[in-house]
């Protein structure tokens, strides 16, 4: 019989807020492994090798100390979730190399937004007008932040939209997969997998990294393996409309990081772009915390 923790609000926000410091901080150390910071730049093949083989360790370890209890795995979704999430990964690893971290973060927010989008035909959900609302709000932050405009666009930031647009889409597979396994599983695969394709896709682009670029993959891996496990269990112990507005707080913590390391301060176009799309990303929040309730709501007067 699987455990399912106690619903505890404040130890769930404690939790999403930690999981959001050590997020803000993969993608650090992805700008610090693709820039010339710690030495001569990595591909974001090799960052995103990086990522999985680290995490992959600490998530191995955990579970040999925790051992929970394993179902038969669905492969056919673990692999379509693992190859999209890889590849959001190495997108976002990507964009950080050549734009701030606040935008880059700002524009991987628009994910539930594309996700919905997906979900229309992929899933057959139906979108009412709050949900299209809050998608264009969002897509407005983003052309925003995207600054279309011949002298200052920065075609960077479309490998973010990338990022958000293939992680969309592995929100729609973990939606699948959370209905039939448990978390842990789901995270062992995916790193157990994702180790796979990424250390396949690393081969022609590998390069001995300095001591320093070892460091900062080995912290990077950590890091994902304590947002992933600190995420799932805020998840875990509160309603998700409840928990959804404290990850944003990852775009308070990337530009931290951003101006202590780099001494980049966002400018008013930043701004602005990422609050219209914290925005539509708040209204979608809304709309789905009111839909589930409503939900619930008939099922107790059935």
């Amino acid at each position: 019989m699987s455990h399912v923790p106690n619903q505890n609000p404040p130890l769930a926000a404690v939790c999403i807020l930690s999981a959001t410091v050590f997020i803000a901080g993969t993608t650090l150390m992805a700008k610090l492994l693709g820039t010339e910071t710690l030495g001569p730049p990595l591909h974001a093949f090799q960052i995103s090798h990086g990522r999985f083989v680290f995490a992959f360790v600490v998530i191995t370890s955990a579970i040999g100390v925790l051992r929970p209890r394993f179902v038969k795995p669905h492969m056919p979704l673990h692999i379509g979730r693992t190859l999209f999430g890889w590849g959001g990964v190495t997108l976002m690893f990507a964009s950080v190399a050549f734009i701030p971290l606040s935008d880059a973060t700002a524009i991987t927010f628009l994910n539930p937004v594309f996700a919905m989008l997906l979900a229309i035909p992929l899933l057959r959900e139906s979108v009412g007008p709050w949900r299209w609302a809050a998608a264009g709000i969002a897509l407005v932050g983003a052309m925003i932040l995207l600054r279309p405009t011949p002298a200052s666009f920065q075609p960077a930031a479309l490998l973010a939209v990338g990022a958000a647009t293939v992680m969309g889409m592995e929100l729609i597979f973990m939606k699948k997969l959370s209905k039939r396994e448990g978390p842990l599983q789901i995270l062992w695969i995916n790193n157990a997998l994702g180790l796979v394709i990424a250390s396949l896709a690393v081969i022609p682009v590998w390069q001995m990294p300095t001591l320093a670029q070892w460091g900062a993959l080995i912290a990077l891996g950590t890091m994902m393996a304590c947002a992933q496990s600190f995420f799932i269990n805020g998840m875990a112990r509160a309603d998700a409309s409840f928990v959804a507005p404290f990850a944003y707080a990852t775009l308070v913590f990337a530009t931290l990081y951003d101006f202590l390391f780099y001494g980049q301060i966002p400018d008013w176009i930043s701004v602005i772009g990422a609050c219209v799309i914290l925005s539509g990303a708040a209204v979608l929040a809304w709309r789905e915390a009111v839909q589930r309730n409503r939900a619930k709501a008939k099922v107790k007067t059935a």
